[in-house]
This record gives structure tokens, sequence and C-alpha cells, in this order.
């Protein structure tokens, strides 16, 4: 089940269109580092502001472009449960090899609501889900004794947890089925969540360094902690420069990304292009990781 590293991909725009081109040298890279999964059209690829016909068609290239070499996991989640319904069933005919749902935000439904929204997507799919908790966004935390629920749904496999609570992490898997997988969501917990653990990263940093990432998981799933340590330590400088606290995700990742020559600095509203300020330390991180 997807160990390792997948990237939360980033979305390319160029003249207000998704810019096929750049996604296509985007995808190369990522495979090239050697990451273990793509995970287009989450809340770092931008996927509040695609249309539902953008976000089917982003999904349907990346599958295209991938080519079977590494598993697409597609990001169909919505605060409606039909649009959920939807979007996942049209990721599993574009041939996604599984889908990332985020815990439904705005409307913030009660632990019941949110496992009858999972379970309901999973009724209409053979897709295996990863849930995606991240309460800083959606706000409302799925409990773990939710997960715990949701892991004995039949094609609920894992989820990516971005609570930023390593005792939710633990009592995850302490409670939910043997079989059950658990990403970190926040790459500055890579470390402790997998060594609790936790199978791998969904990663925002594995679009600037990926070889760096896959290395880090690799190490973790080796049970090499001293090297796992050291890899993470060596990466927070860049971890730190993509979760500005005044920029939010995924501002700084795709102007780094687009500093690195493989897409337009391009954003669509309500997001903006960075600060001069930010922009200018996110540089200099970039050079002292010879990004540019």
């Amino acid at each position: 089940m997807w160990n390792g590293c997948l990237t939360a991909l980033v979305t390319p725009f160029r003249g207000g269109e998704i810019d096929d081109v750049a996604l296509e040298r985007i995808v190369e890279a990522q495979i090239a580092g050697g990451v273990h999964g793509l995970v287009p059209c989450g809340s770092t690829g931008e996927s509040a502001t695609l249309t539902h016909d953008e976000h089917i068609a982003l999904l349907k290239t990346v599958v295209r472009l991938a080519r079977g070499r590494v598993p697409v996991i597609a990001g169909t989640g919505s605060n409606s449960t039909a649009e959920a319904v939807r979007l996942t069933r049209a990721a599993e005919d574009a041939g996604a090899a599984g889908a990332l749902l985020i815990s439904p935000y705005y409307n913030r439904p009660t632990q019941d609501g949110i496992y009858h929204h999972y379970a309901a997507v999973a009724e209409a799919t053979k897709l295996p889900i990863i849930v995606y908790n991240i309460p800083g966004r959606t706000g409302s935390n799925i409990l773990p004794e939710t997960i715990a629920r949701l892991s004995q749904v039949k094609n609920v496999v894992g989820v990516k947890e971005a609570s930023g609570s390593l005792q939710q992490v633990i009592e995850i898997i302490a409670t939910a089925a043997p079989d059950f997988a658990v990403w970190s969501g926040d790459d500055v917990l890579t470390l402790p969540i997998m060594a609790a653990g936790g199978i791998g990263v969904i990663s925002v940093t594995a679009n600037v360094a990926p070889q760096r990432m896959v290395d880090l998981t690799g190490a973790l799933l080796a049970g090499d902690l001293p090297s796992a340590r050291g890899r993470m330590h060596d990466l927070l400088p860049l971890v730190r420069a993509l979760t500005m606290q005044f920029e939010v995700n995924p501002i700084p990742v795709k102007t780094a990304v687009a500093l690195m020559g493989f897409c337009t600095e391009e954003f669509r509203l309500p997001l903006t292009c960075m600060s001069r300020p930010n922009r200018e330390q996110l540089e200099r991180v970039l050079r002292e990781y010879d990004a540019l």
C-alpha cells in the first residue's frame, strides 16, 4: 500500500488555464526523483479554485503522464457528499489507483456525519480511499474513534494525518484495523509519525526536493533512525521555508517550483504571489539546497 513518499502536486497555470506542458515537466521530475506516487488535485494543487471539469481533466492528464510508472492517488474531496462521489467515480474512470478525500469543510459535520460521508463514497466506488484529516482547513477534527470506525469500511485504507497531534496519530495506529495505513500530512512530522508506525508522507516538500524526501522515507521504512534523523535535520530549513507563517500553502512551494523553472509563478485568486521579502528568503534557502 503506497509506502514512502507521495507528492502532493502543484497545479501549474498559464494565462488562467492549466498548463499541461509545465505539468508534464513537473511529473517527469517527480518520477525521476524516485517518488512512490503522485497526488494531484489536493490542497497543494489549488483544487478549491478548479472547476469540476478542470478537476477531472487534470486527473486524466496526470494518469496519462504517469503511464503506470507510479500510482496516481486522486484528490476527490468535497464538502458535498454527492460531489465527492462524482469526482471519485471520475477518478476511477480515469485510471487512478486510489482517492484522497479531505474531510467535509465549512459545514463542519458531526463525527457520525463524517463517518457516513466517507462510507457513502466508499459504497459508490471500488477505489481504495484515503481519509484526509486537516482540521486547520476544514474546521473539524476527525477523532481517532471515528478513524477506527472508518478503518472497518472495506475500501477505506488509510488516513493522511495533518492534525498536528502525535497523540492522535498514536491512538489511530493503536485502535484502527491492523492493515489501516497512516501517512504524515505535515512534512515536518514525517519522522515521528513514521517512527510511530506510519508508512509514509504525502509531501509538499517533494515538489522541490523529491529525492531528499524519498531518501528520508526510505531510511525510516528500513528502520535506520540515525540516518533518518540526520536527513530530517538537513531538510528542516527547506521545510520551514515552504511553510511560512504568513504565506499559506501552496504559495511558497509553487513559487519555489516556478523559481526552479518548471512553471510560471501564477495563482488563482484569492491566492496571490509571495511578498517580496518572503520570496527573497525562499530564494536564499533554495540556493543553499542547490535547487536553482
